[in-house]
């Protein structure tokens, strides 16, 4: 008989788990006998007497083969038995229990994970050790990812560019509209965000690295006194440390609290957690207007969305869920683990390659639609389709209607609002349309002429200098510089223009305008597959609040950080 109760096994084994349950639940002749999740476990530990009836089954044998398949993806990810992980992590249960229920009187014998847990559980210590954790992410994220950024952005703007226009050229489409469409519209709006992939996969990689060793459970076990004055428990702050990478499973891993409202209260406040997708255009931001202190501004991004979520959670609380009863909390807490290399680069290349996908295809469709639109003259201003001038075209007319609601932000301009609208498809397409928009009547610099070989030398010559600078780089984060100081590079195109037009629409106030439009990228409405996923597990009633509400919520926020900020006479 299928109850509530259920233990968290941890993100790759519950996906097989979950994958394995919709092929039980599809087979009639199996659900009826056996309940799908306590089947799929046991059959992920091995059970023989289970793998013998299942073929005598209808569908039983199509089950075992997606088993087989679940047990060799994770055993290309965790180093020891998949049962003796399944295991760990009941006892990691059994300890969480102990840990709530019992009260020792006398001495005891501790292990490694008891004296560590010491510190990083403690109630005086935990949550200040988590924010250093997550401090130290960001900054690592943020200052060792700029040689890696610099290298791609100088492939993608130089040879990868002069490819493809030499391509062109040679089949006679030189100066024609198709070329200024894949250069200006599919490459720029592209390239412009394929730049920032290694900010991602240094974030991924520090998140699977505090992952495997078993810290982010103490996160979540640490955070339960503060999701107590919310009304909810250290279970739900699972799902939302999932909403860092992305809202879009944080919304599905909701489904593992079984109380309803607890389960509404955290998919409402999960869209603050602040995704992999708005980091570049924090990256962008804070490398343009604070460049001596680019990853605390990031780190503060990240900060103030947990505060606001804990605000809101209580407002929420004591309105609109007043009277809600308590959740019991029991927190599996699994002995640490040394993360092997095979399982930190498993889980960064699927996150990696999930938003390069999405580079592929959804940013290139928005990028040739908004190449498009971007080409085609308003009604009423001169020119023709392929001719118009951006400032003259639908887009900007569109966007120009948007912008004036955004003036009191420091950012009324129809670049900043159609970044914003464009940003309903993808965060990501953000720092994709401001490429497209400010890169359109960009001045190509003159290049000497080079060989294929020779490009492709100086590709692989540039990463492998990367690599050293970044290595340079670790020390300067504590503080410490064994090398000498390099004159830093020049701003990029983008860059140049986002500054000098936030610095006018805000007169003379660019880098609180900057600030604002970063709060308002963080709090405003998610990416519309992120919204999907909120109908199908809140409801429609609930997405609608949410959407309206943090549309208001972001434009307040930001007007209280720009005119707050001109009203102390900072900026």
């Amino acid at each position: 008989m299928q109850t509530g109760f259920s233990i968290y096994y941890g993100r790759d084994i519950e996906a097989e788990i979950t994958r394995l349950q919709r092929l039980v639940e599809n087979s009639p002749s199996i659900r009826t006998l056996y309940p799908p999740r306590w089947l799929a476990i046991n059959l992920l530990e091995g059970d023989q007497n289970l793998r013998e009836r299942l073929p005598q089954l209808e569908g039983g044998q199509v089950v075992l083969t997606e088993v087989d398949n679940a047990v060799e993806r994770l055993e290309r990810i965790y180093p020891d038995e998949i049962d003796i992980i399944i295991a760990d992590n009941r006892y990691g249960w059994i300890n969480g229990l102990v840990r709530e229920a019992v009260r020792r009187t006398g001495p005891e014998s501790r292990t490694l994970t008891d004296r560590i847990d010491n510190i990083v559980t403690n109630r005086m210590l935990g949550i200040p050790v988590f924010f250093i954790s997550m401090w130290l992410v960001f900054m690592l994220v943020t200052e060792l990812s700029v040689p890696y950024l610099n290298w791609i952005e100088s492939v993608i703007n130089g040879p990868v560019t002069e490819w493809i226009a030499s391509i062109l050229a040679s089949i006679g489409l030189s100066g024609t509209w198709l070329e200024s469409l894949i250069l200006d519209g599919i490459i720029v709006g592209v390239g412009g965000v394929l730049v920032f992939v290694p900010v991602l996969m240094f974030l991924y990689i520090s998140l699977s690295i505090l992952e495997d060793l078993g810290y982010m459970a103490r996160a979540a076990f640490v955070m339960d006194r503060l999701m107590q004055a919310i009304g909810l428990h250290g279970k739900s702050f699972l799902p939302m440390l999932v909403g860092f990478g992305c809202s879009v499973p944080a919304f599905y891993a909701t489904r593992t609290l079984e109380n309803e409202k607890d389960r509404v209260l955290t998919g409402l406040l999960v869209p603050f957690m602040s995704c992999g997708a708005r980091l570049p255009v924090y990256v962008l931001f804070a490398a343009i207007f604070y460049p001596r202190n680019a990853g605390m501004v990031v780190f503060s991004m990240y900060l103030v969305g947990i505060l606001v979520a804990v605000l809101l959670g209580i407002i929420l609380k004591n309105s609109l869920f007043k009277g809600k009863e308590k959740s019991i909390f029991v927190m599996e807490l699994p002995p640490y683990r040394m993360p092997t290399f095979r399982g930190i680069w498993r889980h960064t290349w699927d996150r990696t390659g999930s938003f390069i996908k999405n580079a592929w295809t959804l940013i290139m469709a928005v990028s040739i639609v908004l190449w498009i639109l971007l080409a085609i003259p308003a009604p009423g201003n001169a020119g023709s389709p392929g001719q118009a001038d951006v400032d003259n075209s639908v887009f900007a007319s569109v966007s120009g209607l948007i912008a004036p609601v955004l003036r009191p932000l420091g950012f009324g301009t129809w670049e900043a609002a159609g970044s914003l609208v464009t940003g309903f498809v993808a965060k990501e397409v953000v720092v994709s349309t401001m490429a497209q928009i400010y890169g359109v009547d960009e001045i190509p610099q003159e290049t000497a002429d080079t060989t294929f070989l020779q490009d492709v030398w100086a590709i692989v010559a540039g990463f492998f200098r990367a690599t050293i600078d970044t290595i340079k780089t670790i020390p300067k984060i504590f503080g410490i510089d064994f090398f000498e100081q390099e004159p830093e590079a020049d701003s990029s195109a983008l860059m140049t223009s986002v500054y000098k037009s936030f610095q006018v629409s805000s007169g003379g106030h660019g880098a609180l305008a900057g600030l604002a439009f970063m709060v308002f990228v963080l709090i405003y409405t998610p990416c519309m597959v992120a919204i999907a996923a909120e109908r199908q597990e809140l409801g429609m009633k609930w997405t609608w609040i949410s959407i309206i509400g943090q549309l208001g919520l972001a434009w307040v926020l930001a007007f209280i950080v720009f005119q707050g900020g001109l009203a102390l006479g900072l900026g």
